[in-house]
């Protein structure tokens, strides 16, 4: 068999696009893959079926909670969770066979089993019955993605049944009694308000003082306000010791970050989600000459380039932002680099999304980081209770923060708290791609009545003064 131009090894969102991009720029493209369904972990067991949960289950709170103060009449409302697994399910079995229709679409062979780096333009194949190949690749991208972390310096046996990881935590087939979340990052707070809106007790412990570590700190203080109006439970600045099954249960011990005495909580169900890490066991990288970071990711340069000539990385398993978008731009650039174009990502504007209820959404830098910086700023904040679409609609949580440079005016950071900010949040994004201003946001146009004009206010507020409040 000829060689190929590109063989990507791994089809998550940086590694399927990749290989689209690929083909779409003319080169002899295949992709390696261990699992039956292309799409990585986020198709199968993170992004998607997430979110097909997480609105299955904000449909019954509003239909319980809001329905009445919008007029709306009902019987009395319930839920069937068989029928919610199954329609995640078939989200799930809608978008991997959308990448597999792609594939076929832009003609790219598939290899079924392990990918190995085998060294320049060598790709070994260790296929279900144990059988081996080899793929000859001009070039090779790895984009394997990454795994569950675990507690750092705690020994945790993950059964997937009572003691899990966020794949078991798709698939209770009844709501957990009382369900404890070790780690207050995104996956945790999204699947802890998935079985808390379907009744589960949920209680956060969280190492850091606050959720949502990293986000503005603002942003990240009120939604945690909102979360325990909700019914969760948080318990930050806590170390988790110990976590183990007991009997048909499971116990968390914990003990403050700061000294104190160490408490322990009984759970029906412990949820592990204290981050994910590289994927790159079995991948033959040492003895290829494919070098790792100080934490275990693949070091490239700037233009996604390893230590072995016509190997690149992307996504998780390099440096950045565990995040499918992120993964799938550099999926584009790598591509493009590869095919002699120019490929680029720009890391300021990346944006973050919690889809949680109300959703957290950002893009650029916090208050904390520009302080750190010691960068000047102007600050611009509109609340959703102030916008009449928000009020319609019964979602008036939250607010908008601009940030922008005191002598420019150029948007540094935008941060949303509130009902649709992952969608919002581009428009942001967008601006600072081009280098915009507040003033620029503030004299566009938006639409009335939507919530977006929050966005627009907040602008206004960052460069001169808002007009509704």
């Amino acid at each position: 068999m000829a060689a190929y131009d590109v063989v990507v090894i791994g089809t998550g969102p940086g590694g399927y696009v990749c290989a689209i991009k690929a083909a779409q720029l003319g080169l002899k493209t295949a992709v390696v893959e261990k699992r039956p369904t292309f799409g990585g972990t986020c198709l199968n067991i993170g992004c998607i079926p997430s979110k097909a949960l997480l609105h299955a289950s904000e449909m019954l709170e509003e239909a319980k909670h809001s329905f009445g103060t919008l007029g709306i009449t009902t019987g009395e409302v319930g839920f069937d969770l068989t029928k919610m697994l199954a329609h995640k399910d078939a989200t799930v079995a809608a978008n991997v066979g959308g990448v597999s229709f792609l594939f076929k679409k832009n003609k790219i062979d598939t290899f079924r089993g392990i990918g190995r780096v085998l060294g320049k333009g060598r790709v070994g194949l260790i296929k279900e019955d144990g059988s081996t190949e080899e793929i000859e690749a001009k070039n090779i991208v790895i984009a394997t993605g990454s795994d569950v972390a675990g507690i750092p310096g705690v020994e945790v046996a993950i059964d997937e049944e009572v003691i899990v990881s966020s794949t078991g935590a798709l698939d209770f087939t009844s709501v957990p009694k009382h369900l404890v979340v070790v780690g207050g990052g995104v996956i945790g707070l999204e699947l802890g308000s998935v079985w808390a809106r379907l009744g589960a007790e949920v209680t956060v412990v969280e190492y850091l003082d606050t959720v949502l570590g990293g986000m503005d700190g603002e942003v990240a203080k009120q939604f945690a306000r909102i979360i325990e109006k909700q019914g969760l439970k948080l318990r930050t600045g806590a170390k988790v010791t110990h976590v183990a099954r007991t009997g048909d249960g499971a116990e968390v011990v914990f003990e403050p970050v700061k000294g104190g005495e160490a408490q322990t909580i009984s759970a029906s169900h412990v949820l592990v989600a204290t981050g994910r890490r590289p994927y790159t066991e079995g991948l033959g990288l040492k003895e290829a000459g494919v070098e790792l970071d100080n934490r275990g990711r693949i070091a490239i340069d700037k233009n996604f380039r390893t230590a072995v000539e016509g190997v690149y990385a992307i996504g998780d398993v390099v440096a950045g932002p565990m995040l499918a978008h992120k993964a799938e731009d550099e999926g584009v650039a790598v591509a493009e680099i590869i095919a002699g174009a120019h490929g680029h990502v720009n890391y300021e504007v990346i944006p973050s999304v919690v889809y949680t209820s109300p959703e957290v959404a950002s893009v650029g830098r916090t208050e904390e980081q520009l302080k750190e910086a010691g960068v000047k700023y102007r600050i611009g904040k509109f609340p959703f209770s102030a916008n009449g679409r928000a009020r319609a609609m019964l979602h008036t949580d939250g607010f908008v923060k601009v940030l922008a440079d005191e002598k420019s005016d150029r948007v540094l950071g935008v941060h949303i708290l509130g009902f649709g900010a992952g969608d919002m949040i581009h428009e942001a994004a967008v601006l600072m791609e081009f280098g915009g201003s507040s003033e620029d946001l503030a004299r566009t146009c938006h639409a009335h009545p939507t919530m977006s004009e929050a966005v627009r206010e907040a602008a206004f507020a960052a460069f001169a003064k808002p007009i509704h409040i």
